[in-house]
């Protein structure tokens, strides 16, 4: 039987008057599934780290929702999918590893402490890490270029361990930022640098994505969206020559103070790859995690923004939730992932209202109503929203997106009615 010990892991930045480190439990795999136990002295802190699908309590915890994944949602969201899994796969298939045969609690054992989010697993698995070297974004993004091609027999070890653990299918790289001198942001960073996610083009993407993403966090943090800072780091000499590669800072990070995050996906265990989900269930599981009317809205906002901004890509794990550990609140994330996207079959991944392909304003009353949204709250939310969507043309012109495509983004935006 595999074993391996889970840690809540704050970081060197965390308080005095709290543990930077604390075993929340084990986990255990064997032939007839995975197990979790929480540690006693974890289960006496209080912090239930993910309330909905995992009891918070003594006794060993079969995990029985293999509908969902072979782990239990507040672990797979420790796992890479996508691009980080490809990358593990190439490094396991280098070292003489089947990837099939290795399993999701090999894989953690894997992330070791190189995880998003606040938890890290033990005992490691001998990873190397690439702390404090400089990063070239050239030489890596050639090589994602040439790993998503099937061409780079060797993964680089910057490229291995900056980017095994990010989620989502788009190549990236966890780096460290100050000014413009890159480190490898997998661990701990020294004094003056920022966490941060780098994002490359992905196999489909079209030359400008890393621009036309920029614009749309500029409009969406003009929209009200609370929305991290962002930057564009230009790379020249890659397949396109010339490209300008979005990046963003890190909310699991403060300083080297990591923060637990679980996406919307997971805490419900809904596998974000099956469109299943409704905008209802964030808002309600946005109620009952924070208690705070502010996040319902701000929920509210993000739904009414990905409508009128046809941003389709809006799964269960494009929303997350952030626990504060010394004031032991729940709040909503940030926004993340917020770009333009067609969705799949031309309709948004989360229905609205049970509506996907043309969502309309009594689409959006009816789930207000439902979730203690006043008529007055979301005139205000649409108003703000349609103001600055209203001027996609200027943020995109002020990212370097070209007119034919800053047309043709605008061409797709629906009229509410």
């Amino acid at each position: 039987m595999k074993k391996i010990l889970v840690h809540f892991s704050r970081g060197g930045a965390a308080p005095e008057s709290v543990s930077p480190d604390l075993v929340v439990g084990q986990l255990a795999q064997d032939r007839n599934g995975v197990y979790f136990q929480y540690n006693a002295e974890f289960l006496a802190t209080g912090f239930n780290l993910s309330p909905i699908r995992l009891p918070f309590q003594r006794g060993v915890h079969t995990h029985s929702d293999l509908q969902f994944g072979p782990l239990p949602g507040l672990f797979d969201d420790s796992l890479p999918d996508g691009w980080g899994r490809l990358l593990m796969d190439r490094h396991f298939a280098a070292l003489g590893l089947n990837p099939e045969s290795q399993s999701p609690l090999d894989r953690l054992s894997w992330l070791a402490t190189g995880t998003m989010g606040a938890l890290t697993y033990h005992p490691p698995s001998g990873r190397e890490s690439a702390a404090d070297a400089i990063l070239s974004l050239h030489d890596l993004a050639r090589q994602s270029e040439q790993v998503l091609s099937g061409q780079a027999q060797d993964v680089l070890p910057a490229l291995l361990c900056a980017g095994g653990s990010p989620g989502g299918a788009r190549p990236k790289v966890l780096v460290g930022v100050r000014g413009d001198q890159l480190l490898s942001g997998e661990g701990d960073l020294p004094a003056g640098f920022e966490h941060w996610i780098l994002k490359f083009s992905g196999a489909v993407d079209q030359a400008d994505a890393g621009m036309v993403e920029y614009a749309y966090m500029q409009m969406a943090s003009a929209a009200g969206l609370v929305t991290p800072p962002v930057r564009l780091f230009k790379v020249s000499r890659t397949r396109r020559k010339a490209e300008n590669f979005f990046a963003v800072r890190r909310f699991d990070r403060r300083g080297n103070r990591r923060f637990h995050v679980h996406t919307f996906g997971n805490l419900i265990q809904s596998n974000f790859r099956i469109p299943s989900c409704d905008y209802l269930q964030l808002l309600r599981t946005a109620s009952v995690l924070t208690g705070h009317h502010g996040d319902v809205l701000a929920a509210f906002r993000q739904m009414v923004f990905n409508v009128l901004a046809h941003n389709r890509d809006d799964h269960v794990k494009n929303f997350a939730f952030l626990f504060d550990d010394v004031a032991r609140q729940w709040r909503l994330s940030p926004a993340y992932d917020v770009s333009w996207s067609a969705g799949p079959g031309g309709e948004h991944t989360m229905t609205i209202g049970g509506e996907g392909r043309y969502p309309a304003i009594k689409h959006f009353h009816s789930l207000a109503e439902q979730a203690g949204i006043s008529r007055r709250e979301v005139a205000e939310i649409i108003e703000q929203v349609q103001a600055a969507i209203g001027q996609w043309p200027r943020w995109a012109d002020e990212a370097g997106v070209g007119r034919r495509r800053i047309s043709a983004i605008a061409a797709t935006f629906p009229a509410l009615h």
